[in-house]
């Protein structure tokens, strides 16, 4: 995996391609395997799956005690049962809720496969199709020039392949847009030469996608999910709605580490992006979604999701990863909703995880050929938990021994994370003074981020974003340059806010760092 794609979760999403990340050196398929042949033996059988599930209860525990996350829930489907559910550690350190199988859990970006299927359905009720251009039941949300946006479809969105940059849009939800605004507001991103061409992970894209899907059958996209999907498959605690998690008694705080222990400090509602990251679920639940995954699309013996259509999410739509080798290595692929990767002996794997930084992460990984899927949700920012125990449980499911230890492989790039992208605010040696707060005060815009305000607070300045005008400290770094604490998914250090000063001794401009990745952190005086 190049480090380019592990960036911070931001909002809710995380997509790793750990397949790639992990597999050996010299692990790619000859010209001839690659060409179709009979598929291999099935590793997956009844005396090595009861082998392997004890071994998973132990890890499950031991990974609780090295890592100290609060709580953790696990569900294991094979060959259309459910062989493994259960729930460890604590709802929300310091109270005494223990985790159980009902226990309800934010889902962050493992809501992308639950959305994907939920389209699968439409298509497969001939209610829309995989390629209708958005524009037709979404107009608002126009991507790229005329000439491309009229071309965008569905299956562009859900693919992250539309030409979007890469996470557009998160940014105006951490100041507290709506989802509409947001998706009016993608219209103004740059889009390059991408549309088609490349991968770029976008959670309000994906939304977009969804949205359009749900207007083509005129209901609203949290009823119909509800509708289309939860209610037919028996998942009475499954919501794409962040009141009906709130509302609750048995469910996961989010945790974050803090002074070397974790801490439930923050809440998350990611209703403006409930098809990429705002399902909250249960493993008991989601072991249903998991039968329905892997019996093409039948839920004890009912057609649920058409197969053709359901299988669609399955197949790949775009290379999301680049072989680092091309001689030797693979490529990873993103599906509709899904990453599509490869074993070492050539079995397709697919898998999403989904990240708030604010303090949850969980992981779904599916052996497709083996009838085999497990789910695994904690209530803590990412370390890798979900995903090691997933691919160890695979590794001991298909080998009988975990391979590696997959927490300590990992551990470096969700590290990586947690790297900067937007510039580090540095004062210089001999830091000038700021001119009087008189220069910077007053009202600034622009098309993207709307009206926000600097005004005076005490003897310092203000910054004020967002719609409700949310109010941060500048403090002063050298001459007409402050900084802030952005807050939010995307939040990492201080940000610079550099002001340009005209003639006449006011400022003209401002110049916001951590908004301004696309172009789009430049607002001129009103």
């Amino acid at each position: 995996m190049t480090p380019s794609v592990l960036r911070r979760p931001r909002a809710a999403s995380l997509v790793l391609g750990l397949a790639l990340a992990l597999q050996p050196p010299g692990a790619a398929r000859s010209a001839e395997a690659a060409s179709g042949p009979p598929p291999p033996p099935r590793q997956v059988t009844a005396a090595s799956l009861a082998a392997a599930l004890p071994r998973l209860d132990a890890l499950a525990t031991g990974m609780l005690n090295r890592t100290g996350v609060p709580g953790l829930a696990i569900v294991v489907v094979h060959a259309d049962r459910v062989v493994f559910l259960k729930g460890y550690g604590v709802r929300r350190v310091g109270e005494p809720g223990a985790v159980d199988a009902d226990t309800i859990f934010q889902l962050a970006s493992l809501s992308k496969p639950i959305a994907s299927t939920l389209v699968a359905g439409l298509v497969g009720d001939g209610r829309l199709g995989w390629d209708d251009p958005v524009l037709r039941t979404l107009p608002e949300a126009r991507i790229g020039p005329p000439a491309i946006a009229a071309d965008v479809t569905i299956r562009d969105l859900l693919a992250h392949r539309s030409g979007l940059p890469d996470h557009a849009g998160d940014h105006l939800e951490d100041l507290g847009f709506d989802r509409a605004t947001i998706l009016a507001r993608l219209r103004l991103l740059p889009t390059g030469n991408r549309f088609r061409a490349d991968y770029a992970y976008t959670n309000f894209g994906f939304t977009a996608g969804a949205v359009a899907a749900a207007n083509a059958v005129g209901r609203p996209w949290e009823m119909l999910s509800s509708e289309r999907l939860y209610r037919p498959l028996g998942m009475a605690r499954t919501s794409s709605r962040h009141a009906d998690f709130v509302a609750a008694a048995n469910r996961a705080s989010l945790h974050v580490p803090e002074g070397g222990r974790w801490v439930a400090r923050y809440q998350r509602d990611a209703d403006a992006q409930a098809p990429a990251g705002g399902v909250s679920s249960s493993v008991r639940d989601l072991g249903q979604w998991l039968r329905l995954q892997l019996a093409g699309g039948r839920l004890d013996g009912r057609a649920v999701v058409d197969a053709a259509a359901l299988a669609e999410t399955h197949r790949p739509q775009i290379v999301s990863q680049q072989p680092r080798d091309p001689a030797t290595d693979r490529a990873g692929f993103y599906g509709l909703g899904w990453n599509v990767s490869y074993t070492d002996r050539g079995t397709v794997q697919l898998g999403h995880s989904g990240a708030f930084d604010l303090g949850a992460a969980t992981a779904v990984y599916l052996l497709p050929a083996e009838s085999l899927g497990i789910i695994v949700l904690s209530n803590s920012q990412p370390l890798g938990v979900p995903e090691a125990l997933s691919l160890s449980f695979l590794d001991l499911a298909t080998t009988g021994a975990v391979k590696r230890d997959y927490l300590a492989a990992l551990r470096p790039l969700f590290r990586g994370m947690e790297q900067q992208d937007y510039p580090t605010v540095v004062t210089p040696a001999r830091p000038l003074p700021a001119r009087p707060a008189d220069t910077y005060t007053g009202t600034y815009a622009n098309a993207y981020l709307g009206p926000i305000a600097v005004v005076r607070r005490g003897d310092g300045l203000e910054l004020q974003l967002g719609p409700r005008l949310t109010s941060f400290p500048l403090t002063p770094v050298s001459g007409d340059t402050f900084r802030y604490q952005p807050a939010g998914e995307n939040a990492y250090g201080p940000s610079a806010v550099s002001f340009t000063v005209g003639p006449d001794g006011r400022a003209t401009a401002v110049r916001i760092d951590n908004l301004n990745l696309n172009g789009q952190g430049v607002l001129q005086r009103r």
